[in-house]
């Protein structure tokens, strides 16, 4: 057998899909059959698509595209941060205190400006984990992944761009206008329509999480990975509560032990930290890192 026909040998005997739909394009015909919605190669309708019965479609579909570009850049864990869309960066909180508004807004800007100690520790947790660099068969480790919003979540990116690393932002879809901030990589910007395969991927990669305060959506995320690992569907990993003082008054741990919902030994299950060098040493220790 000769060189020529082993290769042709090895060829692919159907077409890839997007030579197809280019011999569409290249070829196009116009009669009342070729124009029907039926018509439409299945995978090129939106409309179709967008139907209700394909639901189990578009959620493979999300769960696979971000699974498979992550793969490709070589992403093998994260450091995933959660934390409130709300607390603004130090240099924004003198403009935020400046703005006119009653007495009731004011004392809660106020609130919320204080928080912003925490913005600085979250960049500095991103940038210290980002230039630790770490590399495992062949794969990056604790890749910063945030929600890809503003506040907290830039703040997490802002802290691995300054780092001069990559980091990821999982974004979701809202009513009102939202977009990446403006530190996320943005081959690693990913958009989600569903909420519940946003937060998988947030945990498929992640080898510790980073919770900063924040109101119902961080609340979301951090209670539901807190189930996932008490009830053993998720193996224990590093879960580091920034600001104690903020979280024992909106929520009591300690009271839902004493009333029996959960147990003591839950408490255990995450680890108050408040600052970024005892977030990272937690880490180390935990995984044995140099």
């Amino acid at each position: 057998m000769n060189d020529e026909n082993d290769q042709r040998l090895t060829r692919r005997r159907f077409y890839k899909a997007e030579q197809e739909a280019g011999f569409v394009e290249q070829h196009p015909h116009t009669t009342p059959q070729t124009q029907s919605p039926s018509y439409r190669l299945a995978f090129r309708d939106t409309e179709f698509l967008l139907r209700e019965e394909l639901r189990p479609v578009r959620f493979q579909l999300e769960l696979l595209k971000c699974e498979m570009l992550l793969e490709e850049a070589g992403i093998g864990s994260t450091l995933v941060v959660y934390g409130s869309s709300r607390i603004p960066a130090p240099e924004m909180a003198e403009a935020a205190l400046a703005v006119p508004t009653t007495p009731e807004r004011k004392a809660i800007v106020e609130r919320l400006v204080a928080k912003s100690k925490y913005y600085e520790e979250c960049r500095r947790l991103a940038r210290l984990a980002s230039e630790r660099a770490i590399v495992e068969d062949g794969m990056r480790q604790f890749v910063i992944c945030s929600g890809g919003g503003p506040a907290i979540m830039e703040a997490a990116n802002r802290g691995a761009a300054e780092a001069g690393a990559e980091s990821i932002g999982l974004n979701i879809v809202l009513p009102h206008e939202q977009s990446p901030n403006a530190f996320v990589t943005p081959d690693l910007s990913f958009q989600f329509h569903y909420f519940a395969l946003r937060k998988m991927h947030f945990l498929l990669r992640a080898r510790a999480v980073a919770v900063f305060p924040g109101g119902f959506g961080t609340l979301d995320e951090f209670m539901e990975l807190l189930t996932l690992v008490q009830t053993g569907k998720m193996k224990p990993l590093p879960i580091l509560l920034f600001g104690e003082n903020y979280w024992r008054r909106v929520i009591n741990f300690e009271e839902m032990a004493a009333e029996g919902v959960i147990n003591i030994e839950d408490l255990d299950l995450f680890h108050w930290v408040e600052t970024a060098e005892q977030a990272w040493n937690h880490i180390v220790s935990f995984y044995g890192l140099d």
